[in-house]
């Protein structure tokens, strides 16, 4: 029997998508069979391959897995870094003790690989091992165009640590965009429920449901404006929803700037020498009574802010 612990980073995901992404071999009719004989378990409860996956969970896999035909093995070649990549991810640390490391993930590193994605964060974690003897874990995400603080654990057992902290709450993350536009109420509260639609290969899409979707709240605070075109948030989310912060503003007509996915053109300034990519940085980390760590912010952001004559040097 084979078992495996849902991690922070595949957090209410469906069932099927978890075996897409750590057995790509897999076909879809062989999980659906597993699952109708009980073969594939969660929790040690039968189950279904629609069934959302959650941290902490336990995936049972009681059958023997097929193995690929010769021809059919596909797998692209393990991503190598070269010591640029070696020495920008170091010079990224911002924190590091016994059981953590946060780093400064820039703005277009995936967390994750996935469909047509090699270079990622997690090929490269055992650049960050320094002299721990296991290489550092994931214990939460970023999206890839996000950057900012993100926290590693140094082992199996500070994991463990940090992901009842990260589900329970306890670590504060606060971040930073640019809108478009400016909210009438200058410092408030989004609560609106969000669910994921109907995901196409390997692109997940979110959406506000009122009647199917899960709660999800996000305090936000104007920091600065330029007249009413665009403004400078911090945002406070209190649930951690896939794409939250970026579905919550586009939702009350302030996408993020450079936010294309979900603003569409709306998201974007013309006409200004203003990068196109992602304005959305993870500013701060919290673990109240061990860390508090702010994140530099990325350079396109930076850049933007600087020319719009919102955030000083």
């Amino acid at each position: 029997m084979i078992e495996h612990t849902i991690g922070e980073s595949d957090h209410d995901i469906r069932l099927d998508r978890w075996f897409k992404r750590h057995y790509p071999a897999l076909t879809h009719g062989f999980i659906e069979k597993a699952l109708r004989k009980n073969d594939i378990r969660l929790d040690a409860k039968k189950t279904t391959a629609a069934t959302r996956v959650l941290t902490g969970q336990t995936v049972s896999i009681r059958c023997k897995l097929p193995e690929p035909e010769p021809e059919t093995i596909k797998k692209p070649a393990p991503f190598r870094p070269t010591n640029e990549d070696k020495q920008m991810l170091l010079d990224c640390v911002l924190y590091k003790d016994d059981d953590i490391i946060i780093i400064n993930k820039p703005a277009g590193l995936a967390v994750q690989g996935g469909s047509g994605i090699t270079k990622n964060l997690d090929a490269m974690l055992d650049v960050l091992r320094f002299d721990a003897s296991e290489r550092p874990k994931l214990v939460h995400r970023l999206d890839k165009d996000t950057s900012g603080a993100l926290a590693l654990a140094r082992s199996s057992k500070a994991a463990t640590r940090l992901v009842k902290l990260f589900t329970s709450k306890e670590v504060e993350k606060i971040y930073w965009a640019l809108a478009i536009g400016v909210p009438q109420i200058a410092q408030g509260k989004i609560d609106l429920p969000l669910a994921k639609q109907e995901e196409e290969g390997d692109r997940e899409k979110v959406q506000v449901d009122e009647e199917n979707g899960k709660k999800a709240i996000t305090l936000y605070k104007v920091l600065d404006r330029l007249s009413n075109k665009l403004c400078w948030l911090e945002l406070h989310p209190i649930t951690g929803r896939t794409h939250q912060l970026r579905v919550h503003l586009s939702a009350i007509g302030h996408p993020i700037l450079g936010d294309g996915k979900y603003g569409g053109q709306l998201a974007f300034i013309e006409g200004m020498d203003i990068s196109r990519k992602l304005h959305l940085h993870a500013h701060r980390i919290i673990i109240p009574g061990v860390l508090d760590v702010t994140a530099p912010l990325s350079p396109h952001i930076k850049k933007t802010m600087s020319t719009l004559g919102l955030y000083g040097d």
